[in-house]
């Protein structure tokens, strides 16, 4: 009988040991949710729009239980850029891709000995999933003798759609893969799960509406776009519900394919902002996507220790129609200059939440953040090193949450437009080294007159946050103190300390000009 009880105690031991155990690596291990919204301007959340026309109150609850940074900014103000930065911890021009963004047949950009965070994740006993919009290309498998990558932009015949991908999101770090490789608007239509396309399209699809036009391209049947952003709730949530209560935590990057082009709130949404735009109707659809992900954090008990980010991947573009917004009073770029494609503020600045229940009290953070950022952030709160030569140009905004770090906070940003120039910001002054927007509000590059134009831009954005006075005249030593700061961190390969490192492609490019005086 002694030696049953004592056996029977032994036995509960090891479970009670068990137990505390996994609760401790969930204490130090929390899940990670990243939602990232595609085209949403910082001017379409209510929270951080007091005169915003649009209600968002999914995102506005995050917002009142976790952290608003006010000063958050994407490290480029297009869609492709944005999430190699993102995924890397990287400036996005460090890579090969110098301006613009990729196609859906593009190849991948981001190279295979390069370490992810989702990598960095798997590496420390992460489950990690990607659902939804990637646009950072992978490998078409190439019917032999065909062309491949962007010199077959039509993907026909060259792509093999019976057979797995090659370097995409699988090979990036990501246990979980779902979703498709360029934007909603580009071809093929076509989903691709862990690497593996669902469905070989058989048909072509285009769309020459206004709002919710797509490119002509080939389309599988399982494909439908209207039902796409349901579609990545639906899997999201789905992997929430079935990774809830495993042995690892997890992290779940969402890059959502809208309220990018096309346009295309449901039926459920359409007419629901009673602004007459389905831009505004397609922005609550999105804040509803939030409130969809948070409800399945909560129904599985896990919302407490949860790190749930919301941010979108630059401005907002015109295809949401400003015109018409304006006469509801409404502005997606808030107060800022410009929108998606520029250097200016609207090109970049975007809202960023943060919300962790168990660790993290509600309020507001003037803290300057980029998205290259949430590498060195998820690196500080599971208190894992990664190597020197990996997120070159990531800051952990620990300490803005006001938990324990040693980190060294940002304290200055580097800004790129879709023509890939670039600005330069440090304290309450930013200088845009090109004469206009470097996007697609005006003065456009290569537009007329531009050449007439100052080639340097300075403006103080604590006095003039919508960038109207040019102050390079009066204040050239700033401009000289920016050029040498920003022509050292291009050239040693990382803004953060440590060891130089080398830009991917050539050693200077054209969009460089600017740092020869």
């Amino acid at each position: 009988m002694v030696q049953k009880i004592a056996a029977g105690l032994l036995v509960l031991t090891v479970l009670l040991n068990g137990c505390v155990e996994r609760a401790q690596q969930t204490e130090s291990k929390p899940n990670i949710v990243f939602i990232l919204a595609d085209d949403m301007g910082y001017g379409d959340v209510s929270c951080f729009n007091e005169n915003s026309k649009i209600t968002t109150p999914h995102i506005d609850k995050m917002a009142s239980e976790g952290v608003m940074f006010t000063d958050a900014h994407t490290s480029s103000a297009v869609c492709t850029p944005t999430r190699y930065g993102i995924l890397t911890g990287r400036y996005n021009w460090r890579s090969t891709l110098k301006k613009g963004v990729l196609s859906g047949y593009s190849q991948a950009l981001i190279a295979p000995e390069r370490l992810t965070i989702a990598g960095f994740l798997k590496e420390n006993g992460y489950k990690t999933a990607y659902v939804g919009k990637w646009h950072l290309g992978w490998d078409w498998a190439i019917v032999e003798g065909e062309p491949t990558g962007d010199e077959n932009l039509n993907g026909e015949p060259g792509v093999d759609f019976s057979e797995p991908v090659k370097n995409g999101p699988n090979t990036r770090g990501f246990d979980y893969s779902f979703g498709f490789c360029g934007s909603l608007d580009m071809a093929p239509y076509v989903w691709v799960e862990n690497d593996m396309p669902t469905m070989v399209p058989t048909k072509y699809t285009v769309d020459e509406g206004k709002q919710t036009w797509w490119r002509k391209g080939l389309t599988s049947d399982d494909f439908v776009h209207e039902q796409v952003l349901p579609d990545v709730t639906k899997k999201t949530v789905e992997y929430i519900n079935k990774n809830a209560n495993g042995d690892q935590p997890f992290f779940v990057y969402m890059p959502l394919p809208a309220p990018h082009t096309p346009i295309l709130p449901t039926k459920e949404f359409k007419g629901k902002s009673g602004l007459d735009n389905i831009y505004a109707d397609f922005v609550m659809m999105v804040d509803d996507v939030v409130g969809q992900v948070a409800a399945a954090l909560e129904k599985n008990g896990i919302a407490e220790n949860t790190i749930l980010i919301f941010t979108s991947d630059n401005g907002c573009s015109p295809q949401a129609d400003y015109e018409q917004l304006a006469t509801k009073g409404h502005d997606p770029s808030y107060v800022f200059r410009g929108h998606k494609a520029d250097i200016f503020e609207g090109g970049h600045h975007v809202p960023y939440v943060v919300r962790w229940p168990a660790k993290v009290k509600p309020g507001k953070s003037e803290q300057l953040v980029c998205t290259t950022d949430l590498f060195a952030t998820v690196a500080d709160v599971i208190g894992r090193k990664y190597p020197d030569n990996v997120a070159e140009d990531s800051y952990s905004f620990l300490p803005a949450l006001n938990l324990k770090s040693n980190a060294e906070t940002r304290k200055s940003i580097v800004h790129h437009s879709i023509n890939g120039s670039f600005a330069y910001r440090k304290g309450d002054y930013k200088v845009n080294f090109c004469p206009g927007s470097g996007g697609w509000s005006a003065p456009r590059p290569n537009s007329q007159g531009i050449n007439e134009l100052p080639p340097v831009q300075l403006y103080n954005l604590k006095e003039d946050m919508g960038e109207e006075n040019n102050l390079q005249d009066k204040y050239p030593d700033v401009v000289e103190e920016f050029r040498a700061e920003l022509s050292k961190i291009v050239t040693e390969g990382r803004s953060t300390k440590g060891e130089s490192q080398k830009n991917d492609g050539p050693e200077t490019w054209p969009q460089l000009n600017w740092m020869r005086k």
